[in-house]
């Protein structure tokens, strides 16, 4: 079957003008020009619509999805088991945020007790879930599975005054890096102050401190591009930056 603008607008649930740029971007090219100048749609264009709106979904931004959609090897049946997987994971934490909301509103009516780090459990689980998919492999080869699993823990117990505090620091590391990065010299007063606010940040996740493992936790800011992008994103160079100058403040070479 065809579809013009207007009609596979309404099919897909997506205006006329969006598909027009997607036109004008070259994500999205209708199939032909009939003779009265309309853009007619078939179905290679409807299955590809439907996987760009699986992946905007998703918080996938245009530029990456047309790099996605017109390489030479997408695979759309790939994609679909890629878009269920994701999805999957998207309805978890849902599920989870939905279930603390309940508990919250049973709370509020008086038919049960909810303790204060219980108000926040839903947001922390997913957190700790999201950084087991994203750096679970990598962390647990290097600090072994008990180290994870009580770290992960000792997040989930966190009062809402110390998740808070960890977020304060994490911007304060970032802000005081930056600064100590403009001046070149990681074992100067500003780059020392990030490592200790970096120690200090970690203290609310590990059981206990060795400098050897703060001084590996840097080196694998650097190994590691994710971390690295990280990093860099507010100051280029940052990640290395921060790796010699905890190595410095633990006397730890690697």
């Amino acid at each position: 079957m065809e579809y013009t603008v207007q009609k596979l607008g309404r099919l897909a649930g997506v205006s006329s003008r969006t598909l027009r740029y997607y036109d004008e971007i070259g994500i999205l090219k209708p199939a032909r020009i009939n003779s009265s100048g309309y853009r007619i749609y078939g179905k290679k264009e409807v299955d590809r619509l439907q996987q760009i709106l699986f992946y905007r979904e998703l918080g996938v931004d245009l530029n990456c999805i047309k790099e996605i959609v017109t390489s030479p090897t997408f695979d759309a049946g790939s994609a679909l088991r890629e878009h269920h997987q994701k999805l999957l994971e998207k309805r978890k934490q849902l599920d989870m945020l939905i279930a603390n909301v309940e508990k919250t509103m049973a709370w509020q009516e008086g038919r049960i007790e909810m303790k204060d780090q219980e108000k926040f459990e839903g947001f922390k689980r997913q957190l700790v879930e999201e950084n087991e998919k994203k750096y679970g492999k990598e962390v647990r080869e290097k600090y072994g599975d008990e180290t994870v699993d009580r770290s992960n823990r000792k997040m989930m117990n966190m009062s809402q005054e110390e998740y808070d505090e960890t977020m304060r620091l994490a911007e304060e590391i970032t802000d005081v890096l930056a600064e100590a990065v403009r001046t070149g010299d990681p074992a100067g007063e500003l780059a020392q102050k990030a490592a200790a606010l970096h120690k200090q940040w970690l203290m609310f996740y590990w059981d206990d401190y060795s400098p050897e493992a703060h001084a590996g936790l840097a080196q694998m800011y650097v190994d590691d591009e994710r971390f690295t992008a990280y990093y860099d994103k507010k100051q280029p160079g940052a990640a290395k930056f921060l790796r010699d100058a905890i190595h410095i403040y633990t006397g730890i070479q690697k």
